[in-house]
This record gives structure tokens, sequence and C-alpha cells, in this order.
């Protein structure tokens, strides 16, 4: 992958740039006013382009960039706010001042409305497996600005992991988070979900298994929670109780620890 800036640049970007290709172990390439298309077909890499309000990812053969947005998050907020439920809130029962570890980041939208439930005095902290989403999903929670002022507040306060959740489980204590929570990329797409639609090919598809969740127990004092399509076998080959929305098309599933 190369590094590069938008087509209208300054100093600072360009300095942006090139610190956060010395982080990725990349190479900075200098604009020169050239197309994403024409650097695919001079470099024959995927290309990141850092620009002032956000970093985006544009990987060969794809039609659309990846980059960081709360996706589903504010209306989420939005609505729980005004007393709507939340079945993420429902599944995970997170209050004030709970801990919450996120398996499978992505986007972080699910650690978004987990931090906001756990308030200031609460813990929440996300694993993701790619290296650049990692990246991007961190620096896009730190700098992201909203009108929401606890929105951003609440994005402010996720800690990101890189990793795959299997090693990172592995090597925490006991019961060191209330909840262990796992959203894989569904084996079976949905139409609807295009929010998340460009992370399919990249994501880290380290299926759920029995060392895992064991491990999650572990490292769970409450729940481990499941979200998976209404249709996954998992639920039930697992032991999860789950939580049927008779409309959704995902449903929640969790274990008591």
């Amino acid at each position: 992958m190369i590094v590069t800036t938008a087509g209208r640049t300054d100093k600072a970007m360009i300095q942006t740039a090139k610190h956060i290709a010395q982080d990725l172990g990349c190479t900075y390439i200098q604009r020169n006013k050239k197309s994403v298309l024409t650097l695919f077909k001079e470099f024959d890499q995927e290309v990141l382009v850092i620009g002032k309000n956000r970093y985006e990812w544009h990987r060969m053969n794809e039609t659309e960039p990846i980059f960081f947005h709360p996706n589903t998050a504010g209306f989420r907020v939005k609505r729980w706010l005004q007393g709507e439920i939340e079945p993420f809130l429902k599944a995970t029962e997170l209050k004030e001042g709970m801990s919450f570890l996120d398996c499978t980041l992505g986007l972080a939208s699910d650690s978004i409305m987990a931090s906001l439930a756990t308030g200031e005095k609460g813990k929440v902290c996300g694993i993701e497996g790619n290296e650049v989403l990692a990246y991007l999903v961190k620096n896009g929670l730190a700098a992201w600005e909203s009108d929401h002022n606890s929105l951003e507040s609440a994005m402010r306060r996720i800690k990101v992991i890189q990793g795959k959740h299997q090693e990172v489980l592995s090597k925490l204590p006991d019961k060191s988070f209330d909840v262990v929570y796992f959203d894989p990329m569904f084996e079976i797409g949905i139409e609807e979900s295009n929010g998340i639609a460009p992370l399919r090919n990249i994501a880290v598809t380290d299926a759920l298994n029995e060392q895992t969740l064991q491990e999650a127990k572990r490292v769970a004092n409450n729940r481990v929670v499941l979200k998976d399509h209404w249709q996954s076998e998992k639920f039930a080959h697992y032991g999860f109780t789950v939580l049927k929305r008779k409309t959704a098309k995902f449903h929640f599933g969790y274990i008591e620890c």
C-alpha cells in the first residue's frame, strides 16, 4: 500500500501523510494531481489517501473506498436517548461504570453504543484484526466531530487494540471485562447492510470456535454476547440464549457467566 494526500493539500497534510506512512510501514508518494486510478496503474498497490476530514483506503478492483464513519451509531444514540429500546444494550445489559470488550470492532458502531451506556467511569476496548482498518478507526474515533457532545465523548473513550481476538483474549486475566462481545461477519449476507459492505472483503474471518468461546467465558464477568444472522446455527451449537425479534435480520444471543 502507498500513502498520499488528497487533491487539495498543504504542508501540514503532507507531513501527516508521511507520519502515517511511517506508522504503517508504507511508502509516501507525492500526489501531483494524479487520480487514484492513475496511482493504481502506476504503482499496482492499494492507496491510502490522507485528507483534511478523513482518511480513505482505496482498494484495487473495489468501487468504494473504506473510511471511518460512525455508521448507524448516530441514529441509534438519538433513538436510545429518546427512550427507544436498543436491542444491543438489552442483550449486553450494560450499565454505567461497566466494562466491555468488543472482539470484532469493525467500524465500532456497537462499541460507541457501549461507551455511551457505560459512561465516563466505564471501560470499552475493541479488537480489530485488520491493521489498516484498526488504524483508520483509532484515528477516526479520536478525531470525528459531532454536534452531539455525548456521542463525541463516547467515541474518544474507546481503546482500539490491533490483533487477533483469540490471542488478545488468551492474555487477559479472568473476569477482567463485564461483557465480551462477538459480531462476526455474517456468513449469509444482508443486502440492507450497505454501511459495512466494503468491510466484507477485508474482515479477518476467524470463526468463533469452542476454544475462543471458553476464553471469552473466562474473561467475562457477566455475559458473553453474540450477534449473528437470524438463521445462524452458532446460537444453538454453543448454547446461547437467543433474544429473537420477529422482523430482524439478525439476533443477539448471550451466555451468562
